[in-house]
């Protein structure tokens, strides 16, 4: 998957207060295998939350906890203000959950597809139009909800199951890596309809994903490896903890380029072909750097701290671009709980 997004600024709703999730010390073994060990953190309402993590991380297994698709072998969570264990239907009544498969029926229209969700949610008759109406709006198919589903385009079907699992008014929506397959554009759109709902709706916001770029719309993430959080916090605070800018220079003569700017002070290292400096903000000391060199410089590239270099400072390597685990185990399982 290609593109880069920039994520547009937002602010979760000030009103509400109350933690929309609470982790602690979460675990889950299976036999002598420890798939989540000891995961604390707290969602805050009208957050947009994000587990980054590779394939196997413990992504899917949290999240089917939290979902109340699998026991917790140890801990505690609570999602709305109900313990996933002791209040699971309450629980239920109270997220949206889109998997990462397509679970839309094909040979119906966008209208019949949620007016199933509506039944089986009991949303009461009176207001099953007006919903559907809305979150249709929601996610800019409101022109569309007499077609067949088999009709609409990969990124139109993912945002009918957003707008499905918001179809009952939900305190929290929890997208397991929800644009795995979809183009960079449709992943942008598709991310301003989640950004506009958590806006217009109030709904928090919990994602799993393996994509960095991604996980830049969150105003939280946790980084999660082999069962275990790493790291919380905003992105960019995350990024501001790996550490300073890179400029690398290719100059005519990089040897003399060097000695210049080592004599001056800079943290310069030669490289295969010119060398890096590194500096505390680099687009602001470009100038000053190619003064210093004194010799014409031919290449110039500013490179800030990223999501991956985050990933790599906490986990020791690199993430994976592949799915995660689990999905049509978790679908299944919540085909069976969700009434």
């Amino acid at each position: 998957m290609t593109g880069t997004f920039v994520a547009p600024t937002s602010t979760p709703p000030a009103s509400r207060r109350e933690p929309a999730v609470e982790v602690r010390g979460l675990g889950k073994r299976f036999g002598d295998f420890e798939a989540v060990s000891n995961v604390t953190f707290t969602v805050n309402a009208g957050e947009v939350f994000a587990f980054l993590g590779p394939n196997g991380a413990g992504k899917s297994t949290t999240i089917k906890m939290l979902c109340t698709l699998s026991r917790p072998t140890s801990g505690s969570a609570s999602v709305a203000g109900f313990d996933v264990t002791t209040r699971a239907k309450a629980v239920r009544r109270r997220i949206g959950l889109v998997f990462q498969e397509q679970t839309l029926d094909e040979q119906l229209t966008a209208n019949e597809n949620l007016r199933f969700h509506a039944v089986l949610y009991r949303v009461p008759r009176a207001e099953v139009a007006s919903r559907i109406q809305h979150v249709l709006e929601l996610v800019d198919l409101a022109e569309r909800g007499d077609d067949l589903v088999s009709t609409f385009s990969g990124g139109m079907a993912r945002r009918l199951e957003i707008a499905r699992a918001l179809l009952h008014t939900p305190d929290v929506l929890f997208l397991d890596e929800p644009t795995i397959g979809l183009d960079p554009q449709t992943r942008a759109l598709m991310w301003e309809d989640v950004l506009r709902m958590r806006r217009e709706e109030g709904v928090t916001v919990f994602l799993t994903t393996h994509y960095m770029d991604e996980a830049e719309y969150a105003d939280r993430i946790a980084i999660i490896d082999h069962g275990r959080i790493v790291a919380l916090d905003t992105p960019a605070n995350l990024k501001s903890a790996v550490g300073a800018d890179r400029v690398d220079l290719v100059a005519a003569d990089n040897p003399a380029a060097i000695a210049a700017l080592a004599a001056a002070g800079y943290d310069v290292r030669p490289t295969a072909t010119g060398m890096t400096v590194t500096v505390a903000d680099g687009e602001a000391t470009v100038p000053a750097l190619l003064s210093v060199a004194g010799v014409a410089v031919r290449h110039v590239h500013v490179h800030r701290p990223t999501l991956d270099d985050v990933f790599l400072r906490f986990t020791g390597r690199e993430i994976r671009d592949q799915p995660g685990e689990g999905h049509s185990m978790m679908q299944r399982a919540w085909t069976s709980h969700r009434r």
